[in-house]
């Protein structure tokens, strides 16, 4: 009985033992901190080490390319889908060098949607854009603010607001289709004709699209390679020559397509590239909650940085803009975000094919921005612009 009561007496006091030295130890008596980020954010941060991102010691490029490719398309928990398009034209408007016309089309198995495509009169194939719109917490507009809608007054008047306000007051896509591309754009789950959201019904979506076992970010994803293949498809369209072109929230989708579609031949982004560490800090936009949930593919981090699946385009010809002012994309990070792409277009040899600049300017993409960027596509595609 003696023994049983030394072995529990220095049990007692190695309990104690511990639990004094437990007690020197802070006890964490916050989950968050600033703009709801956990308070282990640095902990965190320091275990993304991105895996699958490219590095000097990669050789086999295309090996990469897949292996990256494929991780995406698991975390996108989206089932491949070929589901035949069968366009329906359902309005037309002569616009002089350029016909508009409204279409109906299978976007998915389980979408058929409204588009608006615009295609150049006279003899083609002709090169081509899929356009891709931004996020901006507006939601009653979408392929609307890339090219000019007709038929409803209401709608005009807002989308004119919206080019006014990013866009020196003229469509893009119009503007682009009088040089001669085919141009089209369709709405984001969400927006436009398939809206309107509201700012706070996104999370809300966002939970029940994981409650059902898949993604909005990644339906976001399988929707925006669907619309490239679909303006690949179509006759008057040069395969060999579709870009996808994109602003803001747009952007990102733009070169995510271009990572994940053969369809799309070259990319122009405009204001949305950083890496994940430069937008995971107090007072950026990307806290919020709500629109992040659009470009979050769940676990994603764990294996690839944003520059990092953007990088699985290469070595398609790619132009990314940056706002010098942008408060949205800090600079630094977004410079960050470059160099890593410079290297993997470079282990390509197709450095030539990168190019980014800076302009001094916010999140916007002015008159002159647009003449630059359609220019640099005239050159990739060999156009010459009507």
């Amino acid at each position: 009985m003696g023994r049983t009561l030394g072995i529990w007496a220095g049990a007692l006091l190695m309990a104690t033992s511990l639990n004094l030295a437990a007690a020197e130890k802070p006890v964490q008596s916050t989950g968050v901190t600033k703009d709801n980020l956990p308070v282990m954010t640095a902990q965190i941060k320091a275990r993304l080490n991105f895996p699958l991102a490219w590095t000097p010691a990669t050789k086999d490029l295309a090996a990469w390319q897949k292996a990256g490719r494929t991780k995406v398309w698991e975390l996108s928990l989206q089932q491949p889908d070929a589901t035949p398009f069968e366009p329906q034209v359902l309005e037309e408007q002569d616009r002089g060098s350029y016909v508009a016309r409204k279409i109906a089309f299978n976007l998915t198995a389980d979408s058929r949607v409204m588009g608006l495509l615009l295609v150049p009169k006279g003899k083609g194939p002709f090169p081509a854009a899929v356009m891709y719109h931004d996020h901006g917490a507006k939601f009653d507009i979408g392929k609307e603010k890339l090219i000019q809608p007709w038929g409803d007054e209401a709608k005009l008047a807002t989308a004119k607001a919206w080019a006014k306000k990013y866009f020196s007051e003229r469509f893009p896509g119009d503007a682009l289709a009088e040089r001669g591309y085919v141009v089209f754009a369709t709405d984001a789950l969400g927006w436009g004709d398939r809206g309107a959201l509201t700012y706070d019904m996104q999370q809300a979506l966002a939970a029940n699209f994981v409650n059902m076992g898949s993604s909005i970010a990644g339906l976001m994803a399988l929707e925006d390679t669907r619309a490239a293949a679909f303006v690949a498809s179509l006759p008057e369209v040069d395969r060999r020559k579709v870009a996808a072109v994109g602003f803001s929230m747009g952007a990102f989708r733009a070169w995510q397509a271009a990572a994940l579609s053969d369809a799309i031949t070259a990319t122009v982004a405009v204001n949305w590239m950083a890496t994940a560490d430069g937008l995971m800090v107090p007072g950026n936009n990307q806290l919020k909650g709500g629109s992040a949930w659009m470009m979050a593919h769940p676990g994603l981090m764990r294996f690839l940085d944003y520059p990092d699946v953007a990088s699985l385009a290469a070595p398609k010809p790619t132009l990314m803009f940056a706002g010098e002012q942008d408060p949205l994309f800090p600079v630094e990070s977004v410079k960050t975000a470059y160099a890593k792409m410079v290297q993997v277009w470079a282990a390509f040899g197709a450095g030539k094919r990168f190019e980014t600049r800076f302009w001094p300017l916010g999140h916007v993409f002015v008159q002159e921005e647009q003449d630059f960027a359609y220019a640099w596509l005239d050159r990739q595609f060999d156009h010459q612009p009507h």
